[in-house]
């Protein structure tokens, strides 16, 4: 059966979905696309995983990994710099998800260590190879999420490269790849317009969504097919229901679904401080609590706290709503949109102060350090530890050598094939070898079992031997039985004769 593409994969397997979850690295794991399909999305990413890493690690591709029934439509997203390594990747992913998507658009300084995501987009041969490669071999379609470039008509042959090689869904962020952290600024969605009007497939908008107005607002000015979020969706899970519930309502609510499908306590954390932002800058002794929280138990106790603790601003609130003030559009109490102070905005003297004053001290500290030869980093963490040692050799580690993979881990030094644990593993099982550096005896065991087998096979011969020389020394035990039988019966016979005559 051909597989759908276009717009035909678009209204028929991800069913015209219109409400988008992005893919957030640590953040968009299973009970947290559950909370927000619960909300109004309508189609949810996966977090983003490293392809060699999940192509090659079982463990890895277990613990990042996990779906449930009703978690679809679903859309994996994979990074990755070589064409062979995201096809296996996606491969082992794509019986689980309605289409695979690939990574063009992450800005973090990881992501240009690693040579993936938006460091990707001047090297369009590569892109190109990858794209058609996966959409040539895989069941499902081939997706891409982008960022723009400077220029509008650069942004635009990009696009229409990707969709040549094989794209079926475009995915367009409106902010450039230096729009990070402080410079975040707004996406300009004019770029995302301009792809729009010049590829013939499916496209979703990203950037500037906080609340359900936005998202109305984007399709009415891209005319795009959908529209994708990522941090209004991390401040309000139910942003897509055009609804603010309050911060403990949605919590709870989530870590209840933590339970239900249990992740990493690092997603969990990360998903509380979101929801719980505003009022943990009010509440700080709270905050720290949260911070060390170690199960789900512990984060629903504090978030308990957290409420009661915001009771008092409730109650007052609700008596005199006018009476209220506050620079945020809702009490803190309520979800709603983090926005980012603008780097050229002027500071909070009271801040700037208390910076200052900290700066101070923290000179005033360093002058009674030993300086000689350290980093004012090195220095940074003395301060915090004094009895911090820097003179310790940094260990050197020698990387794997298997070239087949391009493998990037660390060998073991005492594997005689010099591969790390996941390459020597399927190596002597391919080719039945031993590996004393990491106890893989598949030789050893196959040979025990070869010389299992032949000992069986032997003992099997010599009681069949021994059961052929019982049943016949039994057969002729039978006939002498038999013969001395008859010829008592005719010695007999003649005595009764002779003594009747």
């Amino acid at each position: 059966m051909e597989k759908p593409s276009g717009f035909d994969f678009w209204k028929t397997k991800l069913k015209s979905a219109k409400y988008v979850v992005a893919p957030m690295v640590d953040q968009s794991e299973l009970p947290w696309r559950m909370l927000s399909r619960r909300y109004g999305a309508e189609l949810c990413y996966t977090p983003m995983f490293h392809a060699a890493l999940f192509s090659k690690d079982t463990i890895y591709r277990n613990e990042s990994f996990k779906i449930c029934e009703e978690d679809h439509p679903l859309i994996v997203q994979f990074c990755a710099n070589d064409p062979e390594i995201l096809l296996k990747a996606a491969r082992l992913a794509e019986p689980y998800c309605e289409a695979i998507d690939i990574n063009l658009g992450c800005p973090q300084s990881i992501a240009k260590k690693g040579h993936y995501g938006a460091f990707l987009q001047d090297e369009w041969e590569l892109l190109e190879k990858m794209v058609s490669l996966c959409n040539r071999e895989l069941k499902v379609p081939i997706t891409c999420k982008i960022r723009r470039f400077d220029s509008v008509d650069k942004t635009v042959e990009y696009a229409k490269m990707l969709e040549k090689a094989g794209c079926q869904l475009l995915t367009v962020h409106g902010r450039t790849r230096e729009q990070k952290g402080p410079l975040t600024g707004l996406a300009d969605w004019s770029y995302i317009k301009a792809v729009k009007e010049n590829v013939k497939i499916p496209v979703f908008a990203n950037g500037n969504i906080q609340y359900l107005s936005d998202v109305d607002n984007c399709i009415k000015e891209t005319n795009v097919e959908g529209v994708m979020t990522a941090e209004g969706n991390l401040h309000n899970p139910a942003l897509f229901r055009g609804i603010n519930p309050s911060i403990w309502d949605m919590s709870l609510e989530y870590l209840d679904l933590a339970e239900k499908y249990p992740c990493a306590m690092s997603a969990v954390r990360g998903h509380v401080f979101k929801i719980c932002h505003h009022a943990l800058q009010v509440h700080v002794d709270i905050r720290d609590e949260v911070a060390a929280a170690r199960n789900v138990d512990e984060f629903k106790f504090w978030v308990h706290k957290l409420k009661e603790a915001c009771q008092t601003d409730v109650e007052k609130y609700t008596l005199n709503p006018e009476e209220w003030k506050s620079k945020l559009p809702l009490p803190y109490w309520i979800c709603q949109p983090y926005v980012r102070p603008d780097p050229e905005a002027e500071v909070n003297p009271e801040k700037k102060a208390a910076r200052e004053r900290m700066h101070l001290k923290r000179t005033a500290e360093i002058k009674n350090l030993p300086t000689e030869g350290l980093s004012k980093k090195r220095l940074k963490r003395l301060l915090k530890n004094p009895n911090k040692k820097f003179d310790a050799v940094r260990q050197v580690y020698v990387m794997c050598t298997n070239s087949s993979i391009k493998c990037g881990n660390p060998r073991n030094m005492k594997c005689p094939f010099q591969y790390c644990k996941p390459c020597c593993m399927e190596k002597t099982r391919k080719e039945i070898l031993d590996c004393t550096g990491h106890n893989f005896l598949v030789k050893t065991k196959a040979d025990r079992r070869k010389a299992l087998s032949e000992t069986n096979e032997n003992t099997n011969s010599t009681a069949t031997n021994v059961d052929d020389t019982v049943t016949g020394n039994r057969s002729a035990c039978f006939t002498n039985n038999t013969t001395n039988i008859l010829h008592t019966s005719d010695d007999t016979a003649l005595q009764k004769n002779n003594e009747f005559t």
